[in-house]
Formats: structure tokens, C-alpha cells, sequence
């Protein structure tokens, strides 16, 4: 058996298994992602998250899903991974960049007493092009889909992943039954990420989000850009508001100076520990 050393951490309630892969921890190492974040009988999480060397940022980070599958960016992870690389002394900068799928991110920590008490991410630009979301639709502002329960019309957004933004009343919505139809609509090809979202005021949202490959989790970062730019472009929200998800809160800008949308957010340790698996969990077969 050989030990893997990890931190549980999570952002808003949104909770990864983050793994120190800067001095090599074996290529394979995602395929524990499953086992490990199963919250019977693994660790526990939305999912795993390697932190990596990058040869054209600080760090460079591979998130996966509780189903093992591959995510390209994840706000309240990559917020995370700020806290961890500056707590465990990996570097002295208060302003990192991040190797994603999805891009090189800027992660600005903000310090208090040498602590990181928040993190602002630079998110970059939102998609609402709806071949680059992907999503089979004319006007991906307003997207119509036949479910099994009615004719449901939502937002589609990319902010280097897909997500479908609906706004409603958030008691009269059953997240897990429709978020789980929604995510594997033949409208999106690469499944997506589905927000359901209810307007407060024009700076205040209440949110909960069905993520791709995880199903319900406690907050979504990209899911909270998404919503934000999916309201401000129908006339919902300003461009800075304030998404209340089950895990907290999240504020997100999307400022019209650079077209960027920027996270803020807390990142926190919830426990370290060491978790035993066998070589053969982590070995590729061999190609032929």
C-alpha cells in the first residue's frame, strides 16, 4: 500500500481534496478522484484537486469531479489553491497565477495578520457565443427546453466551462430531478453545469447549483460568474452583486472596463490526513 498526504479544503462550502503534486505524485494519481471523494466510504468532497508545476504560470491546477471525470475550472477551488500554496510557504506572492484548462487565472489573496483571509479571481471573459459554450441554440439568451418538467427557458454562459442559468423562484424548483435532466440535455454536448437562480434585488441573488459531474454542491464559482452575467445581460442585476449560495457568499464583478468577471470569496482548511492506496489504483493500461 503507499500513503498520499492531503488537505481537505473548501470555498463557500464547495469542498476538494487538494494534493501537493509540485514534486511529483505519479501521472494517474486523478484516477482516485472517485474513490476518494466518495463521502460514505472515501474522504469525502465534491471532488480532487492536483496542484502541479507550470511552465507558463506559478502553479498549475487539474480539478476533477466526484465522478472521476475532468473539470476545466473551478473558481472556489482555484481560490483554494491560493490559500494553500501561500500557507504552506510554495510561494511569497500575494498576487499568483494559476494554470487551468480554461486558461492562466490571476489569483489576488488578500492577506490579514499572514493568514489569506479572501481571494480575488480573475475569471476572465465570459462566452455567450453559442457555438463556444457549446450549446445547440440560436440565441443562447434565452435557450427553450422541452423537460419532463414543461418547457424550461434558460441563460447559457460559458466561463470556460458551459452553464445554463434559470431564473426562478427558487422554493417551486426541484434542483436535484430537474439539475440532473438539464446537465444531460442533448442541447448541451458536453453536458453543463445548471444554476437556478432568484432574483432579490439588482445586487443581491440566491443561488443553488446542480454541477456537472458532481450533482448538488454547497457553491460554484464559475456557477456564480455565470448567473451574474447571465442576469446583468437580461436586465436583472448590476454589473457587482453579491450570489447567496448554500455554503456563503460570493461577490462577483463583471466590470466593463476589460469585459473580465472577477470572484471574491473565502478559502478554507478543513482537515489534513493521509489516505492509503494500492499501486494498481493508479496505473495506466498499457497502450498497445
Amino acid at each position: 500500500m503507499k500513503k498520499l498526504e492531503f488537505s481537505k479544503m473548501h470555498g463557500a462550502g464547495n469542498d476538494y481534496i487538494y494534493v501537493d503534486c509540485t514534486n511529483d505524485c505519479g501521472e494517474a494519481l486523478w484516477l482516485l478522484a472517485e474513490r476518494l471523494s466518495d463521502r460514505h466510504k472515501g474522504i469525502g468532497a465534491d471532488g480532487l484537486v492536483l496542484i502541479m508545476n507550470s511552465e507558463i504560470a506559478d502553479f498549475k491546477m487539474r480539478m476533477f469531479n466526484a465522478d472521476g471525470s475532468e473539470g476545466k475550472m473551478c473558481g472556489n477551488a482555484a481560490r483554494c489553491v491560493g490559500k494553500y500554496v501561500y500557507e504552506k510557504g510554495m510561494t511569497k506572492k500575494s498576487v499568483v497565477t494559476l494554470e487551468t484548462l480554461s486558461g492562466v487565472k490571476v489569483l489576488d489573496l488578500h492577506l490579514d495578520g499572514g493568514k489569506v483571509a479572501s481571494v480575488t479571481v480573475d475569471m476572465g471573459c465570459p462566452t455567450l457565443e453559442a457555438a463556444r459554450i457549446p450549446v445547440r441554440a440560436q440565441n443562447p439568451e434565452k435557450v427553450e427546453l422541452s423537460t419532463s418538467q414543461g418547457v424550461v427557458t434558460l441563460t447559457a454562459v460559458s466561463m470556460g466551462n458551459p452553464h445554463g442559468v434559470v431564473f426562478c423562484n427558487l422554493d417551486d424548483v426541484d434542483v436535484h430531478r430537474l439539475g440532473k435532466e438539464l446537465e444531460c440535455h442533448p442541447a448541451f454536448s458536453d453536458r453543463a453545469n445548471i444554476e437556478f437562480v432568484e432574483v432579490e434585488n439588482s445586487q443581491r441573488l440566491r443561488m443553488r447549483v446542480w454541477e456537472r459531474g458532481s450533482g448538488e454542491t454547497m457553491a460554484c464559482g464559475t456557477g456564480a460568474c455565470a448567473s451574474l452575467v447571465a442576469a446583468v445581460i437580461t436586465g436583472k442585476s448590476d454589473r457587482k452583486a453579491v450570489l447567496q449560495l448554500l455554503g456563503g457568499d460570493l461577490t462577483v464583478e463583471w466590470r466593463e472596463a476589460d469585459n473580465h468577471v472577477y470572484l471574491t470569496g473565502p478559502a478554507e482548511f478543513c482537515f489534513e490526513g493521509v489516505v492509503e492506496y494500492e499501486e494498481k489504483e493508479v496505473t495506466l493500461p498499457s497502450r498497445q
